[in-house]
């Protein structure tokens, strides 16, 4: 990739935990000199947000997938334009929760959409920004639904909670089958049982990216 900084992608089901260990690594990679630029998908700017709001309403359970879909490469659009591509030229290190693989998992695998087509247009959404390391955090698809729910209960669950178990059991397979199609960059890493292993392990397959991790 032509930017500066390096570009590491966390992925995973539901209640896997990728933003407690974003917030883990990004406190220890500040710690070792580096500027850490945190953002999220869909989100991340004043219109991706916007757009999170309408992807996770539950009440538009009738969403077609193709509609979802193009909503999701909107917002990407948006955010690698307005800031990760910055920060990638500006030398930062982005860790970034979700990015295109969750596209292939959720709407490909997930929806049953054309995985060509989402190629397609994950590749027009992101240009030069390819990640240089992605975290596939793995965790049994029912076990993470009530981890995610946890907290508000399944009643208020969001858009994308709400899918269904067999929904979510294929976009837990679609990881697996990517992480399998491309294991250089997808590290594949099962939550382990206490919050400081699955932090280990992640670090270990991030220590030749940066010096001292």
């Amino acid at each position: 990739m032509s930017a500066k900084g390096t570009f590491i992608t966390f992925e995973g089901g539901e209640g896997c935990g990728k933003s407690t260990h974003i917030k883990l690594l990004a406190s220890r990679l500040e710690e070792l000199g580096y500027t850490v630029c945190q953002v999220r998908e869909p989100g991340g700017t004043a219109s991706g947000e916007r757009i999170r709001e309408i992807l996770l309403d539950p009440s538009l359970s009738d969403m077609e997938p193709l509609t979802e879909l193009l909503l999701y490469e909107a917002a990407r659009a948006q955010i690698v334009t307005e800031v990760i591509a910055p920060a990638l030229q500006d030398g930062q290190v982005v860790l970034c929760d979700r990015f295109i693989d969750s596209t292939v998992a959720y709407q490909g695998f997930g929806r049953g959409l054309d995985i060509a087509l989402i190629e397609q247009l994950n590749a027009a959404t992101i240009g030069d920004c390819v990640p240089d390391r992605t975290i596939l955090l793995q965790l049994d698809a029912q076990a993470g639904l009530q981890r995610a729910t946890e907290q508000t209960g399944a009643a208020h669950a969001d858009r994308i909670e709400a899918a269904g178990a067999d929904f979510h059991e294929r976009v837990h397979d679609g990881f697996d089958t990517l992480a399998a199609q491309d294991p250089q960059r997808i590290r594949l890493i099962q939550t382990a049982s206490s919050r400081e292993k699955t932090q280990e392990a992640i670090r270990a397959q991030l220590a030749d990216l940066f010096e001292g991790l």
